[in-house]
Formats: structure tokens, C-alpha cells, sequence
């Protein structure tokens, strides 16, 4: 059978400028002439059996590193090339394959744009139907933007990834991290895929949070984010490599419409999956039992973030293990409400979330202080509330950076085993409550769907009620019902 050619040119290049060698210097390592490598760098000379294993024994260059396909860089450009717009210009396969090994940088950079491009078109497609109809319709409703869909399928369902779970105990069996993850991490990176792992400053780096360069093989981090946050942005593309067959099956079983959705989901699930190896779930649970769910006791512990810890805090649903069933949600100072999920999905119907008088809200006038409350429902449904601010991307002298504050909330019957609910006040003794009960807050699930009467905090009027507008009376609100 004839041996098959193997074209690695940019590769070999990639390689050569890495370790800072010129193309005479690396030819005599090699063996061969400097005008042989620069046909071989030009994709005009295939590479030999002892070539490659000249590779692998002067440069420690592994033979599946030089036979690594862009097999997925180049379905995705022939995508972009078949559509009508460009169907005329479509290269040729070698073509393909010479965009994409060159210059693997522009050629995802083309496919973006072009999946922009795609989900821009379609959103002028529901404006047109809008406004065809003739303002007869007041919402999107099948217009759905990826990121809704996505947001409301984590949402429903249980914070719980029982297969991520089970592949990062596998990865931190590899890793072996002692008391250094980060460096484990990075040790792997470059030891399984080459990759180096470099903090740059925000002058070099202003708008990512993290940019892997395929072409230099680098992992980029930005000097904005925390020590934590920087540890889960190298554990996240640290788990996209190593766990990516199950990170695609939970993907999949989301049954997402599109693809878009789906690439939002696969971050969402690298976010989950990096949490995992940082909090390994056994460790974390029975630590998080002992302390009776002391979230600073937490974070110390496994070297995270408060954010990280809570977080963590609500995934903890794993059969026979699970812990107290908790709930988030994150919230900027201006009321939105971006992130939500639970350890047995959001309790949407419950709790809502869209109350002004949460604690979480209030947090923003006091930085850093835990803030914790018990609610009550109209239903008379109580939960254990506890608010804290989050620090987020440091920003620069001139720059006013989102700041956000996340609720981390459960059932008000899990209260004795949370250390939270010593801040609790004891409900008045002429309350009709049984002794021991404590204070709530009456609350309601957002403003349009409560109908409690004379709030103070009412910001609209509730759907279910009539106005009852009274020129000769003025309530507590401006939004008084019947």
C-alpha cells in the first residue's frame, strides 16, 4: 500500500519560530538543506518517515502533533463558502486545507464572522415578520435570541452534570495537583498539547477574558481578573480538551435548536466543568456539610472565589450525596437579572426572583457584607435568603466596570443545618407563628404578579388587579389597585 503523505509545512514553522530557531539552524539539526525546509515549510514536500522521526527524537515533536488534522476548521469553512452569497467563490478541498493550516487564527475568525452574519439575517427576518403583521403582535415570541433559549434550559432543569462530574475526578486523578492545581494544570496543557499559559496586561489584551493563539500555541489570560478567576479560565480550557466527549453528550441531551445555542451551552458546561476539578464534588460536599455551608469557610478551603464557592453550592445533587438544595441568582445594579440556576432547577413558580425587596439588591449598599433574610411568599412559602456583592474584572481608573450581586437562596426548612440562620431574627411573640419560627419579609415573586397591597417597593402595577386610581386619595404607591 502506497505510504500516505503527510503536508505539515505551517506546523513545521509554528514549530521552528517557537523554539527560535532559523530555518538554517533547524535544517542542520535535521540533516537536511536550509532549501529543502523551505519547501517542506511551503507545503511543496511531504515529509518522511525519517523526518518525522527525526522530529520526535532532536525536537520533541510527537508524530500525531505533525498528522493533527483541522478536520473542524475546515467543515466549518466550507460551511461559510456554501452559502449563496459565496457558493461562487467555493476553493478547492487543498485550498481549504491550506486556509486553515496557515492561518488557523483568520480562518476562525472567518467562520464567526460568517455565524454573525447568519444570526444578524435572521434577526432582520423576525423584525420583517413583526412588521408585517402590522404591530398585531407585541413580543418576539419566536424569536428567541440563542442565548434565551439556553438560559431557560439550564434554568428548568437540576444544576447537576453527573457525567462531567464523574470525567473531572478522572482528570484530577491524572493531574495528581497536591496543593498547586493551577501549575498542575498548566503542566498539563503544555506536556499533552504544547500549550503555554502566559497573564497579559490589559494595554495587550483590553477586551478578552481569555484568547487561546493556535498559531503560537499559547494560552492568553488577562491581568483583569482575579487569581481565582484567572485558575477557572485555565481549568476551563483545560476541561474543554480533556472532557470534551462528555462535555458534547451533556450538549446534546439539552436538545438545543441551533447551533449557536449549542456553542452557548458548551461554555456554560466548560464553566461547570472547571468548577468540578477546582471543588472536587466529594471533598466539597462533606466539607461543605462539616461547616454547615459556611461559604467564606469554603472558599478558603478549596482556594475559590465566594461567587465560585456559592456557585458550586447549588451542583451538589449527585444521588446518595446530595446536599441542601440551593438556588442563585445573579443580579447588576441596575435590577437585570442574568443568571439564574438550582440544585433541582430555579423554582421560578416559587420564588420568582423579581422582587425589589431581596436582599439581593440591598447588598449593593453594603460591599462585601453578607446580607441574610428570610421571605416569605404570598402563598406563605418562606425561604433562607443570603445576598453578598461579587468583585468581578478589576477595571482601570477611567472605566466603570458592571458590578453584580448574587442571592443564594433554599427552602426555609433547611434552616438548622445552614450556619446562616443564626443571623435570623426571631419572629415577635405575639405573632401567630409556633416559638422558634423567625422574622420574614413578605415578598412577591415581581411586582406584575403580586398582589400584596400598600408595598413601598411596588414598581408596577400587578396584571390581575384593577387600578384603583382616586383623585381624591393617594396610597402608599403609585400604582394602587382595587
Amino acid at each position: 500500500m502506497a505510504e500516505q503523505k503527510i503536508f505539515a509545512g505551517p506546523r513545521i514553522r509554528r514549530i521552528r519560530n517557537a523554539k527560535g530557531l532559523t530555518q538554517t539552524a533547524m535544517a542542520s539539526g535535521l540533516g537536511i538543506s536550509p532549501s529543502y525546509l523551505n519547501l517542506i515549510e511551503r507545503n511543496q514536500r511531504p515529509l518522511t518517515v525519517q523526518l518525522i522521526l527525526k522530529l520526535a527524537s532532536v525536537y520533541k515533536v510527537e508524530p500525531e502533533e505533525l498528522q493533527a488534522g483541522a478536520g473542524g476548521s475546515i467543515a466549518a469553512l466550507r460551511e461559510v463558502f456554501a452559502d449563496p452569497l459565496l457558493s461562487d467563490e467555493l476553493p478547492g478541498e487543498q485550498e481549504l486545507v491550506e486556509i486553515a493550516e496557515a492561518a488557523p487564527n483568520v480562518s476562525a475568525a472567518v467562520v464567526k464572522l460568517y455565524r454573525a452574519y447568519r444570526e444578524q439575517a435572521g434577526r432582520l427576518s423576525d423584525l420583517s415578520e413583526l412588521l408585517a403583521r402590522e404591530g398585531h403582535a407585541t413580543a418576539l415570541s419566536a424569536a428567541r435570541l440563542p442565548i434565551d433559549e439556553v438560559h431557560e434550559v439550564f434554568e428548568r432543569r437540576a444544576n447537576h452534570f453527573a457525567r462531567i462530574e464523574e470525567e473531572a475526578e478522572a482528570f484530577l486523578a491524572v493531574l495528581d495537583p497536591g496543593d498547586d492545581l493551577a501549575g498542575a494544570l498548566k503542566g498539563w496543557l503544555r506536556r499533552e498539547h504544547g500549550i503555554g499559559v502566559r497573564v497579559l496586561p490589559v494595554a495587550t489584551m483590553p477586551n478578552w477574558r481569555r484568547r487561546y493563539d493556535r498559531h503560537s500555541q499559547r494560552l492568553f489570560i488577562s491581568e483583569r481578573l482575579s487569581p481565582f478567576d484567572q485558575l477557572r479560565e485555565i481549568a476551563m480550557e483545560a476541561c474543554a480538551m480533556r472532557m470534551s466527549v462528555a462535555i458534547g453528550a451533556e450538549t446534546e441531551a439539552l436538545k438545543l435548536s441551533g447551533d449557536e445555542a449549542r456553542r452557548l451551552a458548551r461554555f456554560e458546561l466548560g464553566r461547570y466543568a472547571a468548577h468540578a476539578v477546582m471543588m472536587p464534588y466529594a471533598a466539597f460536599q462533606s466539607a461543605a456539610v462539616r461547616a454547615r455551608y459556611d461559604i467564606d469557610v469554603l472558599k478558603s478551603r478549596f482556594g475559590v472565589s465566594f461567587e465560585q464557592a456559592a456557585n458550586r453550592l447549588t451542583m451538589l445533587q449527585r444521588p446518595g450525596a446530595a446536599g441542601v438544595p440551593f438556588f442563585m441568582l445573579e443580579v447588576d445594579n441596575a435590577g437585570h437579572r442574568f443568571r439564574k440556576a438550582g440544585a433541582q432547577g430555579f423554582p421560578q413558580s416559587r420564588f420568582g426572583g423579581g422582587c425589589p425587596k431581596l436582599p439581593v439588591h440591598a447588598a449593593f449598599e453594603q460591599p462585601g457584607r453578607i446580607l441574610v433574610e428570610a421571605v416569605e411568599m404570598p402563598d406563605g412559602a418562606e425561604f433562607l435568603t443570603i445576598a453578598r456583592t461579587l468583585e468581578g474584572p478589576q477595571g482601570a481608573f477611567n472605566e466603570r466596570p458592571r458590578r453584580t450581586a448574587l442571592l443564594l437562596g433554599c427552602d426555609i426548612g433547611f434552616r438548622e443545618e445552614i450556619v446562616y440562620s443564626a443571623a435570623l431574627p426571631a419572629a415577635a411573640p405575639a405573632s401567630a407563628g409556633k416559638p422558634g419560627d423567625v422574622a420574614a419579609i413578605p415578598v412577591g415573586p415581581a411586582c406584575r404578579l403580586c398582589e400584596r397591597n400598600g408595598c413601598l417597593a411596588r414598581a408596577e402595577p400587578p396584571v390581575t388587579r384593577p387600578l384603583g386610581l382616586d383623585e381624591m386619595v393617594t396610597g402608599l404607591s403609585a400604582f394602587d389597585f382595587r
